[in-house]
């Protein structure tokens, strides 16, 4: 069963085909990864699927009963970058309070407010940064705060691009881990763009494999193979680091290019 089913999806920008028609589906419940080399149009697709972008074809949600949504579900999202001021005077506390109440927050956060944000930043272990400045968090408790924020408001898929980029391999860990107990807790089905293939192997349950157009998608164990790597990130890519790929892969040849394409 789909949660997402993608149907000839395509990106143009300025006359220029950013991403090709794409027809695959992201299995309900599942932690599926999109992977592919830079420029790939990886980020492209996520913002479709987000709405932020127009696109080609057709992009249907379904519950998790399996019905067909008329509207876009509560979609949770993780960016790779969040850009301020790192010297503004503002807490996790205020951050997470934001979103929750009608008046500023410098007029006072209210109970409720606050009892949220608490209990939020608890599921992902951040409880104790309530009172940190925005601007002294690390890579990893920042997006862990993230994490809490995309939870907040009780989605049925959380999106997440390049959730462990700058977040050291303790913090990368943490984050991965806490990404699965959330799943099982609240039966998400997340999406994550990385480009990490141990993070894809260790932690996703399928990929979709994008070099601007799809290369390949299905469960990790079957998609992750020497030939659809090649075909994404070249002929000499390395791969020891995958378990069970060989450490060379051989170079693409056109037969490699099958879009496989999961039945719901």
């Amino acid at each position: 069963m789909f949660a997402i089913e993608l149907n000839q999806v395509a990106v143009r920008q300025g006359g220029i085909e950013i991403l090709a028609p794409i027809s695959t589906g992201i299995e309900r419940g599942s932690v599926t990864a999109i992977i592919g080399p830079n420029g790939a149009g990886k980020t492209t697709l996520l913002k479709a699927i987000l709405g932020l972008i127009s696109c080609a074809g057709s992009i249907r949600f379904y519950s998790r009963e399996g019905k067909l949504l008329r509207r876009r579900p509560v979609i949770g999202y993780v960016p790779q970058r969040l850009d301020f001021d790192r010297g503004l005077p503002m807490t996790v506390r205020d951050l997470m309070s934001m979103g929750m109440q009608r008046l500023p927050v410098w007029c006072g956060i209210s109970k409720q407010s606050d009892s949220l944000a608490r209990r939020e930043l608890k599921r992902v272990e951040a409880e104790g940064l309530m009172d940190r400045p925005l601007g002294k968090l690390s890579g990893g408790e920042f997006q862990r705060v993230q994490l809490a924020l995309a939870l907040q408001i009780e989605p049925d898929i959380v999106l997440l691009d390049e959730p462990v980029s700058g977040v050291d391999v303790a913090g990368e860990h943490l984050f991965c881990d806490l990404l699965q107990s959330v799943k099982d807790e609240s039966r998400l089905t997340l999406v994550m763009v990385s480009h990490d293939l141990s993070v894809v192997s260790n932690h996703a349950t399928h990929a979709v494999c994008l070099n601007h157009g799809l290369i390949a998608a299905g469960p990790v164990s079957s998609v992750l193979t020497p030939d659809v790597l090649s075909c994404m990130f070249g002929p000499h890519t390395m791969v020891a680091e995958v378990p069970g790929l060989s450490a060379h892969v051989h170079e693409c040849s056109h037969e490699h290019h099958h879009h496989h394409h999961p039945h719901p």
